[in-house]
């Protein structure tokens, strides 16, 4: 885990992708709020098609590279969850706060990734990393 969320926090713009309610692949960039309780937390906002899309069907996955050439794929399933603890942590960004304002805002959401699989990777031709989460 500590490998993963490392990774996460220092390449702060990840790729989001779900499939879309029309059944088309939608990527758009998302970050990382933090880990919490063991588990790989994220925000975004109840009136966004990504939202909507992450309801429809919950399986994403989310990548993003390094300024090494080092890369992540990170897939799960997405479980929103009314979690104050994970609101009051992402709020701490200031992004989020600026977006949101408080934790308490009525289209703030925050789900975290069930039965999470993270693969980190590069081109040494080392075998990756795998990580079940």
């Amino acid at each position: 885990m500590k490998e993963v969320v490392k990774f996460l926090q220092e390449n702060p713009v990840q790729y989001l992708a779900t499939v879309g309610r029309d059944g088309s692949a939608k990527c758009r960039p998302f970050m990382f709020a933090g880990e919490l309780d063991g588990k790989l937390w994220f925000c975004t906002n109840n009136q966004k098609e990504v939202y909507k899309d992450m309801h429809a069907n919950p399986h994403i996955e989310l990548s993003v590279s390094s300024p090494t050439y080092a890369w992540i794929r990170l897939r799960g399933e997405a479980i929103f969850e009314n979690n104050i603890y994970a609101k009051e942590m992402c709020i701490q960004n200031p992004i989020v706060k600026q977006q949101y304002g408080e934790a308490s805002n009525p289209v703030f959401e925050v789900f975290y990734l069930k039965d999470a699989h993270a693969v980190i990777a590069d081109f040494s031709g080392n075998p990756p990393k795998e990580y079940e989460l």
